[in-house]
């Protein structure tokens, strides 16, 4: 943060977006002027802390959304910490229905490259409260297999996560979500550069597999975490209470 600052702040990273007229400029600020205004005459003046727009560290976010059936309201990954050979990815799922079962596959050595491991009911009702999922991707990268698997999730990641690793799949499998339909062996497509996520299956498969799910028994039955469960919103909508 200080050599941010020293580089010319956060109104040196404005004036570089305003350049490809990423920025609303006429927008009214708490300063009483426009933003336009705030930053006129802001420059960059370290290089090495603040890439001019031209010469971009990545031109696009650490961040993208990915859609398709399996999470229709949407999911997300860390783009910028996913091998450029993991950024588009096919394979068969290997299902679990708890980050425990998922940690002992992955360690008894039942996870081979290719994998695409799907983690579900640990979203926000499911879990619930949405447990961090570092472990997982800790015991792949642990495994040499954080280049070579990929991970779906309900659940949630930190910042410290790497690898093929997305998670809020929205909704959860614990609200009816379609990552709740995957069965072992399905062929999962991800590709990050065009944003989607697909269970390679029919409507017609899985019109006939929501027909006959039946939901598992919810992991807390009593007490403030059952009543939140109940409650709480999907991660798409921020996982708040209604």
């Amino acid at each position: 943060m200080p050599d941010l600052y020293a580089a010319g702040g956060i109104p040196a990273v404005q004036a570089e977006l305003a350049k490809k007229g990423l920025l609303d400029l006429d927008v009214p600020t708490v300063t009483g002027k426009t933003l336009g205004e705030n930053i006129q005459g802001a420059r960059i003046l370290n290089e090495n802390a603040i890439r001019p727009i031209t010469n971009p560290y990545s031109e696009t976010g650490g961040l993208q959304i990915l859609w398709g059936n399996i999470a229709p309201d949407g999911c997300v990954v860390k783009r910028s910490a996913v091998a450029p050979e993991m950024q588009q990815h096919s394979g068969p799922a290997r299902v679990f229905n708890s980050e425990e079962e998922a940690i002992t596959a992955i360690y008894g050595g039942k996870i081979v490259p290719g994998d695409v491991v799907v983690i579900r009911y640990e979203g926000p009702r499911g879990g619930p409260g949405m447990r961090e999922m570092l472990n997982p991707t800790s015991a792949l990268a642990g495994m040499k297999l954080d280049t070579t698997v990929a991970l779906i999730t309900d659940g949630r990641f930190s910042g410290a996560s790497r690898g093929a690793a997305i998670g809020h799949v929205s909704p959860e499998a614990a609200s009816g979500g379609p990552i709740g339909l995957i069965e072992e062996g399905d062929t999962i497509t991800i590709d990050i550069p065009n944003a989607s996520i697909n269970l390679e299956v029919s409507e017609e498969e899985l019109a006939a597999r929501r027909a006959r799910y039946v939901a598992p028994e919810p992991n807390i039955r009593t007490g403030w975490l059952s009543r939140y469960a109940r409650m709480v919103t999907s991660a798409n909508l921020g996982a708040v209470l209604k």
